[in-house]
């Protein structure tokens, strides 16, 4: 399905001429034979565009009304007037009102289609204009060539062009959300609305209204009706952030939306059906959620159709140089100041980090380096500049005071104990690499083999 398309006509035979022009194409069209009628349709759902007729004969609102309440409610909806009566006033009018186009009938319809899809295009670019301004500095594309993101990329390019549900595993801050707008993005719902709602940063007790919205009067006697994520997710994808925290209850209701493909808003009577893709995402283990009586079973195997784990920082350091790269050019792009390098040891470091809060975290401390870190901006940033936790938590292996124990060992082992840290963290920097961790450490490559051998570190070259 192409999308919903809203034709407001008074005559009966216009409406169905222009329907099964667009129904061939593979939209879903709505009719409506006044402005009244048109304005209800709107507010049950909006479509992607609206066909609006200007004069409206025996309406109590004309086309240019209605127009004008379009505008003003749903500007978001893209709307091409037509008119059999038409003059060059009526058409700039329109247009002046927030009309895409004006269309005099009778029209051709190849015509037609070539303005609908501008329209919607149009639209659409307005729409993702928007949510980037919403997430200014969002990056949408993964970063690096390591094996475990390049599984990532080939799983979301597998998955997007089916209609099949993904849940998405991984810690905070490893990009989950972007993986689910890449499978979108590259979809054939791509033209459509993706919708996110974050169930860990709501309240339970909202959490329905956000899902399925709810009629006029429900919230109180002077709220209006209000849309849930599913309705403005309609022909497109929903994104159910960390899935986990919503309340079981809601769960239930969840699964039989999924089901049936409809549901019924808070204080209302009438069914809705919607087509909406639905991705997942979560940082905990739905299995042991699952034990714990926390989230449904069947709720889950109905979400888990294509599992994706997105990986930790620690299991993809080889792409912490790219990484590096990227977000320093983007936050220096950002805060209008030349860009910084990381001196070798600082990078190293960088390298070696456990990143509990992953690539988020990573791209914070660089957007801070950026403003904050001393000495002239030609100069490298060095590990003075670098912050506490990450040196801390980068050296406290290689401590001899960060482990009892040590200190009460002979020369010997202590020394063992050292080497198998530092070169389980130089491994770790280089990916598993032997010949380009033997070329820092200033070794031979089949000495460094033998001595991983020793130490009873397993690598792979």
């Amino acid at each position: 399905m192409k999308g919903e398309i809203l034709i407001v006509d008074d005559e009966p035979e216009i409406r169905q001429a222009i329907a099964g022009i667009l129904e061939d194409e593979d939209f879903t069209v709505r009719h409506a034979g006044d402005g009244p009628g048109g304005l209800a349709e709107i507010e049950a759902r909006p479509p992607s565009l609206v066909l609006l007729d200007i004069w409206l004969e025996g309406s109590s609102m004309d086309g240019l009304e209605v127009l004008d309440h379009i505008q003003t409610t749903r500007p978001e909806v893209p709307v091409i007037v037509i008119s059999g009566h038409g003059t060059i006033e009526t058409a700039v009018t329109a247009i002046k009102k927030g009309a895409y186009d004006f269309l005099e009938k009778p029209f051709n319809a190849d015509r037609l289609l070539v303005l609908i899809d501008r329209a919607r295009e149009s639209a659409r670019l307005k729409r993702e204009n928007a949510e980037l301004k919403l997430k200014v500095g969002e990056d949408l594309e993964l970063i690096g060539k390591s094996p475990a993101i390049q599984q990532v990329r080939t799983a979301i390019q597998r998955v997007a062009a089916t209609g099949s549900r993904v849940l998405i595993t991984g810690p905070p801050g490893v990009g989950k959300e972007i993986v689910a707008r890449l499978i979108h993005l590259n979809s054939k719902r791509s033209e459509l609305p993706f919708v996110v709602i974050n169930a860990a940063t709501m309240a339970p007790e909202r959490m329905e209204v956000e899902l399925f919205g709810c009629e006029a009067g429900f919230l109180g006697s002077d709220r209006p009706r209000q849309i849930g994520t599913f309705e403005r997710a309609h022909g497109g994808t929903l994104l159910l952030d960390e899935v986990a925290d919503m309340p079981l209850e809601t769960q239930g209701k969840i699964l039989r939306a999924l089901q049936e493909q409809s549901f019924v808003r808070l204080g209302g009577e009438r069914s809705i059906e919607v087509d909406v893709r639905v991705i997942a995402a979560s940082n905990r283990d739905l299995q042991e959620e699952i034990q714990a009586g926390r989230f449904r079973e069947d709720l889950y195997y109905r979400l888990n159709v294509v599992p994706i784990a997105v990986p930790p920082l620690s299991e993809r350091r080889a792409d912490v140089p790219m990484l590096i790269e990227h977000f320093m050019h983007r936050a220096a792009e950002s805060a209008g100041l030349p860009e910084r390098r990381l001196s070798p040891d600082a990078q190293a470091l960088f390298q070696s980090a456990a990143w509990p809060g992953n690539v988020r975290q990573l791209k914070n401390v660089l957007e801070s380096l950026l403003i904050m870190a001393p000495g002239d901006a030609k100069a490298d940033i060095g590990v003075d500049a670098l912050p506490p936790e990450i040196v801390d938590e980068t050296t406290a292996n290689l401590s001899p005071n960060s482990n009892g124990e040590l200190m009460v060992l002979p020369i010997r082992e202590a020394r063992e104990h050292f080497e198998r840290a530092y070169l389980q963290a130089q491994l770790e920097r280089f990916g598993g690499n032997i010949s380009r961790t033997a070329n820092f450490v200033g070794m031979e490559r089949s000495a460094l083999h033998r001595k991983l051998k020793s130490l009873s570190i397993h690598a792979d070259d």
